[in-house]
């Protein structure tokens, strides 16, 4: 019978590689036949390699097919040696570990005349194999079926690793509702996967021919670099003055942290002046546009006048006699003289003027316009403000969500992407990353409920938050070089898991490791490939087609110096 006719239900022995000699749960390990001297296999014209990581392989066990995916292959005496067993003579007899992961049954289904086997996969293994039963390699076409196909809200972001092409899908609601974690070192393909994911989403509307689909995304930038993958999409820059982050916008937390050091006695002493000042400000405001001042709270996003909060601190020092006491306050008028008289952080500073309510076109920029992504340039940021802009943008999506009703989540669920997160949620205690770390917390711990999903990218996993990076229930892990990243996502990862950070370092640019709730099993895939105009802008510069050009002269170099003295790009 050729190979194409052949029941599924017999063994194929051209794919026999081995025989088990330890079960201990869900691991298996097994002896390879003696007489494979290379490590691969040809069948019905395809080559399978043998013990390559994340490779499938599967046991029969009666009607039932057991699989796994294989985590090691090694030389039997070191197995030995680790067991405690030592011979005078090491024998050459290779051995392959698995991990048992799911049981399947090939089934007749259809009409008389037109009846096709069809494989009934499961995650959960129910029955265990025995010792001395063979292990066999998984042909190409089953590992269609344990893959899973194209079924539910799925999207497809490449393909499965040695299946022949196998299309790798991603439940879109797992990947996004319960945060996803990007994490590669730089060059291995992290951003244009992340593009190619992001693409996958607002292709999905045309490819079902869905009549409306409006996916809401928003990117916080700090390289920007995510425009020229998305031509279509809503720009907010400091530098072009669409970005506006408003002073009131702040809550307590984040107005002290603008305005304060953190030094013991004077920073308790400065934020009881801030909260007093800001609750008479917010107050008065309210009364001016019709609201209930006595319903407003110190965090409530009520415009205010700076000078009148200004006003209001002086009031406070005026009151005390010894002049000695007015330090506190004098240091918190000092600070935000400064912070008004920097350009660069004018897209906060500017004071409100007490008209129009200019909250609902706050609200937006990040959520209305039509735009289905919106991409928030940090890039221009000076780093001091960098962890507290992040910080209201992340708490300003958060809390639309949590006033809407449960009918307005369910409508506009929304998509926060943080590139490169260790920027402004690193795993240190640094002041001026305290409100950051805090905002992206709540969100990462909470989100979920309230229809707001989290995609974290990082190059350094060891320097983002644990507590954020925990809450990511599906990981897609590209190739990583330093060990200390290696150890940090192989303690965030199930123990059975554990062991992909093996081959983390040996990965192809957009080759990864993916993991978690959105993927039917654990994978070894490759990212789809994108256009060069869907792909976010390198930054690698071409040394030797750049010196190819002309040394720039006086006037352009006085143009630089220009835009550097005034913060202009």
């Amino acid at each position: 019978m050729s190979p194409d006719k052949q029941s599924p239900n017999e063994p194929i022995e051209n794919l026999a590689i081995g025989t088990i000699i330890e079960v201990d749960g869900t691991h298996i390990v097994a002896e390879l036949d003696s007489r494979i001297l290379e490590l691969s296999r040809v069948f019905a014209g395809d080559v399978y390699p043998i013990g390559q990581f994340g490779s499938i392989v599967k046991i029969f066990f009666g009607r039932r097919l057991i699989y796994g995916y294989v985590s090691r292959l090694r030389m039997k005496s070191e197995y030995e040696r680790e067991k405690g067993i030592v011979e005078s003579n090491p024998s050459t007899a290779r051995i392959i570990e698995a991990d048992l992961f799911g049981e399947g049954e090939w089934i007749l289904s259809g009409e008389t005349h037109s009846k096709n086997w069809l494989l009934y996969f499961e995650r959960g293994v129910s029955n265990f194999p025995l010792p001395q039963q063979i292990i066999y390699l998984t042909p190409k076409s089953e590992l269609r079926f344990i893959y899973g196909q194209n079924q539910g809200a799925t999207i497809k972001i490449g393909e499965h690793v040695g299946s022949g092409g196998a299309p790798c899908y991603a439940d879109m609601n797992e990947l996004l509702g319960k945060h996803t974690a990007v994490l590669g070192s730089t060059g291995s393909g992290k951003s244009g996967s992340v593009a190619a994911i992001l693409h996958a989403i607002l292709e999905r509307g045309g490819e079902e021919r869905y009549a409306n689909w409006n996916p809401c995304i928003v990117i916080l930038d700090p390289h920007n670099e995510y425009g020229a993958a998305f031509p279509d999409h809503k720009r907010l820059s400091t530098d072009e003055g669409t970005l506006k982050l408003p002073y009131w916008l702040f809550n307590l937390q984040e107005t002290i942290d603008l305005l304060i050091g953190k030094t013991e006695f004077v920073a308790t002493s400065q934020s009881n002046i801030v909260k007093t000042a800001l609750l008479n400000a917010r107050m008065a405001a309210a009364e001016g546009l019709g609201l209930d001042p006595n319903s407003i709270t110190v965090d409530s996003p009520i415009p205010y006048s700076i000078d009148f909060f200004i006003d209001r601190i002086k009031e406070q020092r005026d009151v005390i006699n010894a002049q000695s006491k007015h330090e506190p306050f004098n240091s918190v008028l000092q600070k935000l003289e400064i912070l008004q008289r920097d350009s660069r952080k004018r897209f906060m500073m500017e004071s409100w003027d007490g008209g129009s309510d200019p909250f609902p076109a706050l609200i937006s920029q990040f959520l209305g316009d039509g735009k289905h992504v919106k991409i928030v340039d940090l890039s221009g940021l000076p780093n001091e403000v960098a962890g507290v802009a992040s910080a209201v943008i992340a708490r300003t999506l958060f809390s639309v969500k949590l006033w809407q009703t449960p009918v307005e989540r369910k409508q506009m669920p929304l998509l926060l992407v943080c590139e490169e997160a260790h920027r402004y949620v690193p795993n240190r205690g640094e002041a001026q990353y305290e409100a950051a770390q805090e905002a992206i917390r709540r969100l990462a711990k909470e989100g979920r409920k309230y229809g707001i999903g989290l995609m974290l990218i990082s190059q350094r996993p060891s320097e983002v938050e644990a507590t954020v990076l925990s809450q990511c229930n599906s990981w897609i892990v590209l190739r990583i070089t330093n060990d200390a990243d290696r150890e940090h996502v192989r303690s965030i990862l199930p123990d059975s898991l554990a062991g992909l950070t093996r081959v983390l370092s040996g990965l192809r640019r957009r080759e990864a490791v993916f993991v978690g709730q959105a993927t039917s099993l654990p994978s070894r895939i490759l990212i789809k490939d994108l256009p060069p105009e869907k792909l976010p802008r390198s930054h690698d510069i071409d040394f030797d087609e750049g010196w190819q050009n002309n040394p720039l002269d006086g006037s352009r170099l006085e143009e630089i110096g220009n835009r550097w003295r005034m913060q202009k790009r």
